[in-house]
């Protein structure tokens, strides 16, 4: 098992690029299963999730293969399997994506409850009711959900809640469907928009695409396709939080700055002079100390769940008090007890942690315990003094490519040892 060990006190200065983003390319690559010819996936990101995906894809009986440049093709015609097994399943929770799909395009599903990071209850039953709704037979047997329909058809689908999951996997399933369907507070998130756009280049009949209204008109069959994955907008916040917290300067290449009109927002607030181009982002702390920033977390176009842990590390060390308030998942507050170790004053009271800004951190050894929680502690970690080394870095894996590289060339001293544990 690997640690990600880092020497703060540097501040960052220089340019780094973006990898196509996770949560875009996950249901992308399950979707070129509704097509009956293969597809072509790039700007791929490689990341653990990716790589779960296609093995899941794979045990299936679809064949995948990859070119050096992250390029992958996935022909689905010999699908013989479908279902999804709790060995993978339990690791990422992205893997309920395949559902839809294998009960539009071939009638049958098994996929075991998901698992993935330790951040709360994410429950299906949205995804169950919406597959419903479209006419399949849904249970849950022993840890595993079952569904089968011969051809669904079209339905109106209220959520109750804003779900993306929910909305593309009632969207993949509604493509082959018979008649129309309309799924109203629908997920406005760019990465929904990203698989609609690349359901509609497979022959799909998709509008409304980053609205909450989606109408989708039922096709008898879908084709393969070419597409590239949009650019990952958490992983550039990351990158400019990386920026903001040391007082460096950080330009991100090869994004889409529309994206992080919240994140941009905010960073400005925290002092940071912020330049915007087409494709990248510039952010100049001149050296300053960056000042405290509220968040209140919320769906698109709301300020996202997924750089909450980032902003919280940020407000550690930034001049004032802010207060974090996470309104999406019950339990997203786990690497507050990491921060405090590296001397961060944070009291949290239900979903709300107040962080009153120190003038400095300390390194020691922390544990990562999610996803984006780790890479807050990363973020923390290129502040603090001394060393500090993050423990479980397989969380930052699946959703951050080459992320010690990345780090490296913007002129932090970091790098990747075995575990101590």
């Amino acid at each position: 098992m690997a640690a990600i060990e880092i020497t703060g006190g540097v501040q960052l200065d220089g340019e780094v690029w973006i990898s196509g983003a996770k949560n875009a390319v996950l249901p992308i690559l399950v979707a070129s299963l509704l097509g009956d010819e293969p597809s072509f996936i790039s700007n791929v990101p490689h990341l653990q999730d990716v790589t779960t995906t296609m093995e899941l894809m794979g045990r299936m009986g679809a064949s995948l293969a990859v070119d050096d440049h992250m390029r992958i093709e996935i022909d689905p015609r010999g699908m013989h399997q479908f279902e999804a097994p709790y060995d993978l399943v339990k690791t990422m929770r992205a893997s309920i994506l395949v559902l839809g799909p294998l009960v539009a395009r071939y009638g049958r599903a098994v996929v075991s409850l998901p698992g993935g990071c330790a951040i709360g209850s994410r429950p299906v039953d949205l995804h169950l009711r919406g597959l419903q709704a479209l006419g399949a037979e849904v249970s849950v047997v022993n840890g595993n959900i079952e569904a089968s329909a011969k051809r669904l058809k079209g339905a109106n689908i209220i959520f109750d809640t804003v779900t993306v999951t929910g909305t593309e996997n009632i969207m993949m399933a509604a493509t082959l469907a018979e008649g129309t369907s309309v799924i109203e507070n629908a997920a406005q998130e760019p990465e929904v928009v990203d698989l609609a756009n690349f359901l509609n280049a497979m022959g799909a009949k998709i509008s409304g695409a980053g609205t909450n209204t989606l109408v989708i008109e039922g096709v008898k069959s879908m084709h393969g396709a070419e597409y590239s994955v949009l650019p990952d907008r958490i992983e550039t916040g990351t990158y400019l939080v990386a920026g903001a917290i040391t007082r460096g300067h950080v330009r991100v290449t090869r994004t889409r700055p529309r994206d992080l009109d919240s994140v941009i927002e905010k960073l400005r607030e925290t002092g940071a002079e912020i330049e915007v181009g087409d494709d990248w982002i510039d952010l100049n702390m001149h050296g300053r100390r960056p000042k405290s920033v509220d968040i209140t977390t919320a769906p698109y176009p709301g300020f996202a769940t997924d750089m909450q842990a980032q902003f919280t590390a940020l407000n550690t060390i930034a001049e004032g008090t802010a207060i974090i308030t996470e309104t999406i998942f019950e339990n997203r507050f786990m690497h507050v007890q990491e921060l405090q170790r590296l001397g961060a004053n944070i009291t949290v009271k239900g979903n709300t942690a107040i962080v009153k800004g120190v003038s400095e951190l300390n390194g020691a050894p922390i544990m990562a315990t999610d996803l984006r929680a780790s890479a807050g502690l990363v973020l923390a970690g290129l502040v603090a003094n001394g060393t500090t080394l993050v423990d479980r870095v397989y969380h930052i894996d699946r959703g951050y490519e080459i992320i010690e590289e990345k780090l490296g060339q913007l002129g932090a001293r970091i790098r990747r040892v075995s575990s101590p544990n």
